[in-house]
């Protein structure tokens, strides 16, 4: 009998995987998680009130366990981060991060990140988005599971002020090289390089990302702003 795809499911930006939290990061975040964890509510985020400041806003879509994202608001002190991520180990050890680098411009939203953006982030106010190294979903009966779809970007782009951006980045070809058409076929989008971008600065080498460069693997950065 010929196999059949499952209906097709609402995007997520995210799979559920199993973690084991470590004391440090249990105690993160029952310590420090009243205060830079916000709630999900469908109620829009008013982030000059929950920074203190008014300053460009970054939304980071899946920080995995938030190394990166810790040295980006270091890089980047004068923007202000609100991370979106599922995985209680991560939201962990970002927050013990937080605690021992004593950085005040990261916020966290533990939950799915498409539902974060449809309610709580208003229309044109994030200078940029972040996406590093979303699941490929390696086999080609999966793609369509992937996280950069049009229908999603079309929904992304509308939260980007005119000139905000959007930096993806990526380590399995096949996924740069769908997020390159995808991106590319979105008209209010446009490219900032001719193709894949150079890394841009602030966007720290990991230590995976390092081995696989040593090794011959590539790594693909996109990055496209929103049309005036």
């Amino acid at each position: 009998m010929e196999e059949k795809d499952p209906p097709r499911r609402a995007i997520k930006s995210f799979v559920t995987r199993a973690g084991r939290m470590g004391t440090g990061q249990i105690k993160a975040l029952a310590e420090l998680g009243p205060k830079f964890v916000l709630p999900y509510k469908p109620e829009r985020i008013d982030a000059e009130a929950v920074f203190g400041r008014k300053a460009p806003l970054v939304l980071e879509i899946g920080f995995g366990m938030g190394a990166a994202t810790a040295e980006i608001a270091q890089t980047l002190p004068d923007h202000d981060f609100i991370g979106c991520e599922v995985h209680e180990p991560g939201v962990g050890a970002l927050l013990k991060l937080i605690d021992e680098k004593q950085i005040g411009n990261i916020r966290i939203v533990q939950h799915d990140a498409v539902e974060v953006l449809r309610d709580m982030v208003g229309p044109g106010v994030l200078a940029g988005v972040h996406i590093f190294f979303p699941d490929p979903w390696h086999k080609k009966r999966h793609n369509k599971r992937r996280l950069i779809q049009p229908e999603f970007v079309a929904k992304l782009v509308q939260h980007l002020a005119p000139g905000g951006y959007l930096h993806c980045a990526t380590d399995w070809q096949p996924y740069a090289e769908q997020m390159l058409e995808v991106l590319s076929a979105e008209p209010t989008l446009q490219n900032t390089a001719s193709g894949y971008a150079d890394k841009p600065a602030y966007r720290p080498l990991t230590k995976f990302e390092a081995r696989g460069l040593r090794l011959g693997h590539g790594v693909w950065d996109l990055v496209f702003r929103r049309k005036a």
